[in-house]
């Protein structure tokens, strides 16, 4: 195959008849009032805030602590050796550790860090730190309402919920009370989801489904909750992007090519996982599964059109192998060694970005930056300590380490 620049992406983009416009023309978010700031003002109004953030990178375990945990023979080693890491106030209630408690410790703790910095922050920098909240507010939300569906406990539902995504427990606790018919949902979403801050997400989506099936308060009846799940997480990167757009500055510059990357793995994921279901009936692909498509990203327009149109795992790794930064990944999942998935691929590619955000000066990418590699760090342990737990040695060390001097793009610039 032959790799195309961006003159080529654009003649593709003209022979499927698509202009590269955006389908989400108005941001839900009102547009900031100011920018971040330059270097004469940044540091005026932010400069504490990404001071703290900075200084919070000297927390993440080093390769040594890596090295220490992974040659624990059970969890009260592994227990041991956290002790001497900046999770040991956490754990030092918990006498019987096990991966979920590990795992809740971890995410209180940056929950902790977050909402601190939050309380430092103004703005526009609140309103960036509000759209981090968003993605799992979405999430928690789906959780609770496919939970009630399927007649789970709501107290098991709240308490898988992730804390960065908490709203109103009365909100929450309402869910289960409505009736499982139409009338129920329309209730149910004028009722609970208006009064979250994604309300505006479940609107569009209510609104732009209502043409396809009716009556709007069909909707939730009529759609998978995955499906509503993708197609909110698309609304909230694609008004993030548009507020960091607005942004403008170096914030513009690196949270927007996070952004980006972000809404290609998602059109990526979405796509793969449609084989095998409606999805990816000919009907469906190029109406159901277009509109999951995030309308940024490095893949649109011209990418997320040769996507709609793809059937199967091989068509959608010739379409993969016109971009070289997905091609690589694509490569790993198609090779089936099983010593790599294309999650695991992704995840690498993600910290490497991540990692590089922290390399600017005078920009919010930082903040999000930190939220995701803590993030990676969290599932890092988790994975740790579930194969302590399960005498797994030999896949003990398949994680993807955070400022790790051994990572595979620093190993490759030393040689």
């Amino acid at each position: 195959c032959v790799l195309v620049g961006a003159s080529s992406i654009r003649s593709v983009a003209q022979k499927t008849g698509e202009a590269p416009t955006n389908t989400h023309a108005k941001m839900t978010t009102p547009a900031p009032q100011s920018g971040p700031g330059n270097m004469a003002t940044f540091n005026i109004h932010h400069g504490f805030p990404e001071a703290l953030v900075r200084g919070m990178r000297s927390s993440f375990l080093a390769d040594s602590d890596y090295h220490h945990l992974t040659q624990c023979e059970n969890l009260d080693d592994f227990r041991l050796n956290l002790s001497e890491t900046d999770y040991s106030e956490g754990i030092q209630d918990n006498a019987a550790l096990t991966p979920t408690s590990l795992q809740s410790a971890a995410v209180e703790k940056l929950v902790t860090e977050f909402q601190y910095l939050r309380t430092q922050a103004i703005e526009p920098l609140s309103t960036f730190l509000d759209f981090i909240t968003y993605e799992y507010m979405i999430e928690n939300v789906m959780l609770l309402l496919k939970g009630s569906l399927s007649g789970r406990d709501i107290n098991e539902l709240i308490a898988q919920c992730h804390p960065l995504g908490m709203f109103r427990e009365s909100t929450m606790r309402s869910i289960p009370t409505f009736e499982s018919n139409a009338k129920g949902y329309s209730d149910l979403y004028q009722t609970v989801l208006v009064d979250t801050p994604v309300g505006p997400y479940f609107s569009q989506f209510l609104q732009e489904s209502s043409d396809r099936f009716g009556d709007s308060r069909n909707v939730l009846e009529e759609v998978e909750i995955e499906i509503i799940k993708s197609s909110l997480i698309k609304y909230w990167i694609e008004d993030f992007a548009q507020f960091v757009d607005k942004l403008g500055g170096e914030t513009k510059r690196i949270m927007g090519d996070l952004l980006k990357v972000r809404a290609d793995t998602n059109a990526i994921n979405i796509t793969l996982n449609s084989f095998g279901t409606p999805l990816n009936e000919p009907a469906m692909r190029a109406s159901d599964r277009k509109r999951l498509y995030p309308a940024v990203g490095h893949l649109y327009p011209a990418g997320t059109s040769m996507l709609a149109d793809v059937a199967d795992e091989d068509e959608l790794g010739r379409v993969l192998e016109l971009f070289p930064q997905y091609s690589a990944i694509w490569n790993i999942h198609a090779g089936g060694s099983g010593d790599k998935s294309i999650d695991d691929a992704f995840y690498e590619r993600d910290v490497l970005q991540l990692e590089l955000a922290f390399e600017g000066q005078m920009h919010f990418a930082t903040f999000y930056a930190y939220v995701k590699l803590k993030e990676q760090e969290i599932r890092n342990l988790v994975w740790i300590s579930e194969c302590i737990l399960q005498q797994q040695k030999d896949e003990i060390n398949k994680f993807v380490p955070v400022f790790s001097m051994h990572a595979p793009w620093r190993a490759k610039k030393a040689r």
